[in-house]
Formats: C-alpha cells, structure tokens, sequence
C-alpha cells in the first residue's frame, strides 16, 4: 500500500473544485495558491476516504452541501488573509 496513493482527505476535491468554480487559480500565483490551499484546509475536518465514488455513493445530500459551505468558509477566510498580505497577482 502507498499511502499518498490510497488515501486522501476528500475535502481536498471540494476545495479543488470551488477553487476552480471561482477561478481562484487565476488570481493567484502557484506558491500562494498552495499556501491558500493550506489555509483553507487547515480550516477544515479531515474526511478520508480511498475512492471519491464511495463518497458519492454514501454520502447523504445534507452532507455534501454542509461540506460545500464549510468549504466556502474556508476560502472566504483564506482570501481575507491573503488580501492582508497584499499578496495576489494584479488583475
């Protein structure tokens, strides 16, 4: 078994794909993105899992939508302590 491989916190795809729906990855460079990331995470429970589909599968709708809002939290605190630094790419 390899680890990285295996596993992963699923919170990490919900995030992923806010990111994108905002278009976060514009506004930002690669090393604050990933520090975004981080922060966001952090934020956040861990929820691990080993197949994204059993997630789909399982994961009862109320579920899904309270892991989407904490995700949403997440990044609005994130942009928040990014915009203090002054650290995003001009638009």
């Amino acid at each position: 078994m390899k680890l990285h491989d295996d596993v992963h916190n699923y919170y990490e795809k919900v995030m992923l794909n806010r990111i994108i729906g905002r278009n976060l990855q514009d506004k930002y460079d690669d090393d604050v993105l990933a520090d975004f990331c981080c922060t966001v995470l952090n934020r956040l429970p861990a929820r691990y899992i080993r197949y994204d589909v059993d997630m789909a599968f399982y994961l009862p709708q109320h579920e899904r939508i309270q892991m989407e809002q904490r995700v949403d939290i997440a990044i609005d605190v994130a942009m928040t302590q990014v915009a203090k630094r002054g650290s995003t790419i001009s638009e």
